[in-house]
Parts: structure tokens; sequence; C-alpha cells
């Protein structure tokens, strides 16, 4: 260590004693915040506060942002009904929970569209989707007493309805307030104003304004005008309230809403001012179409359900989710014309209060374009909430005598020949003894006897038909062959699955089968057509959110030649003009059909046909209680009901009523060769083998073959009539609407040629329209 001096500290000089350095003064205390003041937050604390607030805002939005999805659309918002649709675009019916049927925005009017932004969000296609300023002056409003208000834009609304559930919480408003910002930048402004317009309610069960504009003023979106429109969306704010009809002492508020809709779409430009002034508040319908299920509605929506399931159009899963628009080939006047004939002719007439028989009357009727196919009107039953079973398609009557015609269009098509071996034509005799036993049948004795027991004796094929003798039918079926007879109803129409329809034997010329209402008419409409048969069908278009939906490709066959089919059609002239079906002569036009009555009395038949229309119609009875068949006799206080009463009756008027418009036409046929020529009564054959010795062959289906070393009787078809009735004459039993020419067909004066030759257009026209020789022309008049 140094002897050096050392340094002293500061302030210490040697010799001296040592003090310390006087301490600096201490700055003034701020005095004591007393009162109130100890309440209010520091600057600092205040700043401290903000930026924490402020970070945690922006950290709970990232966060909400993050955390809250965009869910799967809520039930409600995606259940849409199935709108049917008359071939001329006004509803039969609404199917579903939900009364909504989802359409695009170019399906939606301007006005509409317009209407709807001045009433609930202005700015909503140059804002963003939330409105923090709105949301605040709708609270404040709740808050003070003004009436609970909604600060939603737009966008928040539609996530409302179409995401969220209705609740008013605050869990809620948040996630509607995350999802609107995201939708935003997920989806453009026409996409969400589609969507809010699709999911909205407007009252009266209506979702979406495709179903108020039906709901309120009967017509698609597509057609709202300002007025209308103005109106609509003035139903959003209270749908229930805002119905002037149901709440007629709110007319003025209403008005008020309506007023201010119209005055916004004038400030934004969207309406003149001029065309403003001129509009008047647009009262809605009092009622609209009824889009239940009650009338013929729930029938039709089922059949035509069933059809787009059966033909794997529409799987059944896809038509419960909604969203189809099915329009169909029914025509609302023929469809209203057909319920005003059932009750005119039938309905009207019945007394259930003092005829217990009354109870059991049915109905079911259809009608098919001849032409297309195409069902234009059907009748099901009085009211489908009361009798659920549709008439028209059930399976379960036997249609009696109006299968008839397919055993003699059997006959000409195979040319099938009598047990004497003459071809079976119109004029072909045929013994008509009730109870005569059938010949050539293996099977077991069968006799059937006529209506009322009644023998005919020698009578032919045209005549028996007018009178429907039973005797006669069942031995023609023999000699075509029941099983050539069951293919021939099946190639007119008639489904293969027809009940009773196989293994029938002779019975089966007499309608034991249970065919459909629907399947008749379409058989029927086939021997309109000259024989072409055209796949039936009830859906004209079907598309889903404005998709189209393909439809299966429609054919048309020839399912029996023209000639037989025409000859048919001429032997069915007769019918109407002087056998059992003289009541359809109201219908004013040449016609042809059959009547038939069913195993003791539980149905009633009349089918027939214009040239235009094929048109079948049943009276059935049923026990309201068991289901079971019922007899009709004293139905009506009418000792019995028969094809020749109401339901020939119920056609005329309905025929009458669909053709209106459209100009009386003639038939034009072709008939089988021979079918003028007038033939021998057939030999005695009622207990034995004919004497002509003419025997069965192994096939058993009553077809003939010679017997060995004797020649063959009768004609051969040979494709010209070997006689004729004089040129432009019928035989007295066709009248009206038939023409001849020199090869023994008939036609009439269309002036059209379908390429088979039988339509010459030189015939001169007769009074109303029609063509050739009538021999009671006022009948037409």
């Amino acid at each position: 260590m140094s002897d050096e001096p050392q340094p002293q500290p500061p302030g210490k000089q040697p010799g001296k004693g040592w003090a310390p350095r006087k301490p600096p003064a201490a700055a003034p205390k701020r005095p004591e915040r007393t009162g109130w003041h100890r309440l209010l937050p520091t600057w600092r604390m205040a700043l401290g506060g903000f930026l924490i607030a402020a970070l945690l805002v922006v950290g709970g939005f990232f966060l909400g942002y993050h955390l809250v999805q965009i869910p799967a659309a809520n039930a409600l918002a995606t259940q849409q009904a199935n709108v049917y649709l008359y071939a001329d675009g006004s509803v039969i019916a609404r199917d579903g929970e939900v009364n909504r049927e989802n359409v695009t925005l170019s399906q939606i009017s301007e006005d509409a569209r317009h209407a709807v932004l001045a009433a609930e969000d202005r700015d909503f296609y140059t804002e963003s989707a939330i409105d923090p300023q709105a949301m605040v002056r709708a609270a404040w409003n709740t808050a003070t007493g003004k009436g609970r208000q909604s600060g939603s834009t737009i966008t928040q609304q539609y996530v409302k309805n179409y995401y969220l559930r209705q609740e008013q919480t605050v869990t809620r408003k948040v996630k509607e307030f995350f999802i609107a910002i995201k939708l935003d930048r997920e989806q453009t402004k026409d996409q969400i104003l589609e969507g809010y317009l699709n999911t909205s309610f407007f009252g009266r069960g209506a979702y979406g304004i495709q179903a108020a504009a039906h709901a309120y003023y009967g017509i698609d979106a597509s057609r709202l005008d300002a007025g209308r429109a103005a109106y609509l969306a003035a139903l959003v704010n209270a749908p229930s309230q805002y119905d002037v009809i149901t709440h007629p002492e709110n007319r003025d508020t209403v008005e008020r809403r309506w007023n201010y809709v119209l005055d916004g779409m004038v400030d934004e430009g969207w309406l003149s001012t001029s065309e403003r002034a001129g509009l008047k508040f647009p009262v809605p319908q009092r009622t609209t179409v009824s889009t239940s299920m009650s009338g013929q509605r729930g029938y039709i929506v089922n059949i035509v359900k069933n059809q787009l399931v059966k033909n794997k159009i529409v799987d059944e899963a896809a038509l419960d989710t909604g969203g189809y628009r099915i329009t169909t080939t029914l025509h609302k006047d023929k469809q209203d014309a057909f319920v005003d004939a059932v009750n005119d002719k039938l309905m009207d007439r019945l007394d259930r209060e003092n005829r217990e028989v009354d109870t059991y009357v049915r109905a079911g009727g259809a009608s098919i374009d001849v032409k297309t196919g195409k069902v234009v009107a059907m009748y099901n039953g009085i009211d489908y909430v009361k009798q659920y079973t549709p008439n028209a398609t059930r399976r379960d009557f036997q249609t009696g005598s109006s299968f008839k015609p397919f055993v003699f269009t059997a006959a000409v098509e195979n040319g099938s020949r009598t047990r004497d071996g003459h071809p079976i034509t119109p004029n072909t005799v045929y013994d008509g003894t009730s109870e005569r036993p059938v010949q050539g049948w293996p099977g077991d004795r069968y006799a059937p006897e006529n209506e009322d027991h009644r023998d005919y004796g020698d009578i032919t094929v045209r005549e028996a038909t007018d009178k429907s003798v039973n005797a006669v039918y069942a031995q023609m079926a023999v000699d075509v062959g029941p099983d050539k007879v069951r293919q021939t109803a099946i190639d007119l129409g008639l489904s293969e699955n027809t009940p009773s329809l196989d293994d029938a034997g002779p019975s089966i010329a007499l309608g034991v089968a249970t065919a459909s209402v629907l399947d008749m008419a379409k058989a029927y409409a086939t021997l309109a057509n000259h024989g072409k048969h055209s796949d039936y069908t009830m859906v004209e278009k079907i598309t889903q959110n404005g998709r189209d939906i393909g439809l299966p490709e429609r054919h048309t066959r020839q399912a029996v030649s023209r000639q037989a089919a025409d000859t048919t059609t001429s032997v069915l002239r007769g019918v109407v003009e002087n056998g059992t079906a003289t009541a359809a002569q109201t219908a004013g036009r040449p016609a042809a059909g059959k009547t038939g009555t069913a195993e003791e009395d539980t149905a009633a038949w009349f089918a027939g046909y214009t040239p235009d229309l094929a048109t079948v119609v049943a009276v059935m009875g049923q026990d309201p209680v068991t289901a079971g068949h019922k007899p009709l006799y004293g139905a009506m206080g009418l000792p019995r009901i028969n094809g020749g009463g109401a339901p020939a009756e119920i056609w005329g008027q309905y025929t009458h009523e669909a053709l209106k418009d459209v100009p009386v036409t003639a038939f034009t046929l072709r008939l089988q060769p021979g079918a003028w020529k007038t033939q021998p009564p057939p030999s005695d054959s009622s207990t034995g083998p004919s004497s002509t010795g003419v025997a069965d062959d192994d096939s058993g289906d009553g077809s003939s073959s010679q017997t060995p070393g004797e020649a063959e009787t009768g004609d051969q078809p040979t494709g010209q009539d070997e006689e004729e009735p004089p040129q432009g004459q019928t035989d007295g039993n066709t009248t009206g609407g038939e023409t001849e020419d020199d090869s023994g067909t008939t036609t009439g004066d269309t002036g059209e040629d379908d390429g088979e030759g039988d339509t010459n257009g030189d015939d001169s026209p007769v009074p109303d329209g029609l063509t050739g020789a009538l021999t009671q022309n006022s009948r037409w008049d």
C-alpha cells in the first residue's frame, strides 16, 4: 500500500470533522382527493382502461369471427311446398307443411325487389352487412319505450331466417352479427337478397314472396307491380297485424306503412313521381285459391305423386323435401265441368238422410285427349278429406259390359270366326237366347243370362252390342279365345295387373275384370285414335328451384289395326244412337260408347268418346263404414242405376261443356272387309257341336280348324268387301258424322290424308259442320 496521501471524499477537509451533504428539497406533495373526486378515474386509468377495452373488443371480434362458423340452414328454412299446377299455370294445390316456393331473383319483379329494399334496407347494395348505428338506435328506441324496433340489415334478417332460430337472446344476436359479416364476404348481394325474399314470412302461412304473391293476390311474384309489391313489403314488419282483411281496424296504420315504402322508392329513384301519384292502395283478395287438400285437390296431388314415383321421375324422399313445381295436363275448365256434371246429374239428386242406399253412392271419372294421351280432367270423389280413396284409379269394381268392345276388337284384330266358320263382323248373327250354354269351351258349363232374362234369338253383333246381350258376347269370347281378348285389352290400355283379367274364361266378356276408370279411359282413347295408343300422362312439366327435371320420352304405337279399332267404333256408334246410351246424345256431337253394369248392380259404367275426347264415368256402391261393395238398387229413388242412366248423363253434360269451343268433327273410319255383308243365322248348336262339323283345335282358345274332306264355309277376308251398302248411306244404326266410300270405308270430310288411303276429302258438307248422310241431323243442333 502506498504512503501517498489518499484523496478525501468531497466535503471532507483534512483535520476537520466530516459532515453529510444536505439532501435536496423534496417536491411539493399532491393534495389528497376528497369527496366525489375520489370516484373519478385518473387520465392514466382512463387511457389504460380504453386501451384494454380496445384490445378486448378487437380480440373478441377476431376470436368471435374465427369461432363462429356459418352453420347449415335450419330445417324450417329449407322446407318448401310442392306446387301442383293446371296446364294453364293456375295453382291446383301446394303440398307440404311449409307454404314456400323458392324462386330466383329474376323471377321476382323489379318493383317487388325495390319495394322490399325501400321498406327494410335502402342502402343494402352500398353498405356493409351490419349497421351499428341502426342497432344502437333500435336498442335505444326499444329501451325508451318507443316500441320494439329492428336495427338489422337485410343480411342480418336473412341470417336469422335461414341459419338461426327466432328467439330474442344475446347469444343469437352475437351469432347473427358474425355470420352476417362472413356471409357478406362469401355471397353476392343478389344472392343474399334472393335468399331473404325466399325466407321472409308474409302472413297467411306464406313463406317467401312467391307464396305471398299467391296468398294475397293470386299471382306469381314476377307479376307484382309497385302497389302490390309495396303492400307485401309492408307486411314483413308485422305480418299478422298488417293483413287488412283479417284486421281492418289497422287499415290506417298499414296505409301509412305502404306510403312510406312507396315514398322510399321515389326517393331512391326506383319509382317515378307520376306513377307514384297514380297508385291506389291494392286491397288483397279476401279469399284466394285454397292450397289445402280438400275437394279434388288431394286426389290429384296423390295420383300425380304416385305417377312420378312409379315412373322413377322423382323418388319419394326427394318429393318430401319439397321445392318441385309440377305442371299437370289437367285443364281447369274441364276439371270444373266434370265436377259440375257429377253434382248436377248424381250428387244433387241424392237424399242421404232418408235413403240409406244414397249414402253408398260414389263416382269416378277420367277424360283423355284422344290424340295426345294426356289426361285433361278427373273426378275422384266428393272431397278428399271426407273420402280418401280415389275413384278414378281404384281397381276393385267390375267393369261390366263396358268391357265387351274389347272382345269385338280382338275378334277383328285376329280375324276370328264363329263356330260356323263365318268371320266375326258387325253383321255376324249369333244366338242371343238367355242362359244359352257357351259352345266350344272346355271348362265348366257356362250359360250367362241376359239382363232381365230376355231372349233375343238370332241377332247381329251390332244389335247385340246395342242391347248388351251377354249370351252373344260370351260365345264370341270363346270364338276369339279368352287369352286373345285379354291381350287385346292390355294392348288397348288396361294394366296387365288388372284383377280378374287372367283365367276368366268366357266370363271375361261380361266384364268380371276390375279395371280402373282411368285404365278404361286409356283403352277407349286408343279405339278413338284408330288403334294408336299414346302413353298416357298427367305431367306436362316439372322443375325444382327453376331447374327442369327430365320426363320419360313418350311413345305412340299401333296397339291394334286401324280396321279393328274403327270397326269397333262403328258398332259403338249405334249404342249411343239406338242402344242403351241414348242419354249420351246430350253431348251434341258424334259419339261412340258402351254402358256396363257390375254384378248385383254394385257399379254402373259408361265409357264413350268423340273424335276428340275419351271419357269414362262410373257410379259405384260402397258402405261408408265397412268399405264393402253395396248394390245401388233404389239409389236416387230409382229401381236401379245402370250405365245408361247417371253415368251417360254425366258423360253427356261434361263432354258438351268440355268441347264447347271445339268444332264438331266427324269420325273418319276404315272398316274391316265384309263389315257390311249380311250373314246367315247360325245353325242350331245350343246343345251340342256346330252342325257344320267345325271342331275346336287344341289351343283351347276357341278358334276353329276345317274338318278333313269338308269345304270351309263363310267369307275369306280378302281386303275388299264383297257386299256394301250404297255410297254415302249408313246402315241405319250409325248416324251423324260417318260417310262411306266405294271400298266399304266410312270417312269424314276432314280434308286430311293419314297415308292409309281412308280419307278422300271429297264428301259434300252437310249442316252443322258434319259430312256424309245424316238420318237425324237435328240431334246435333
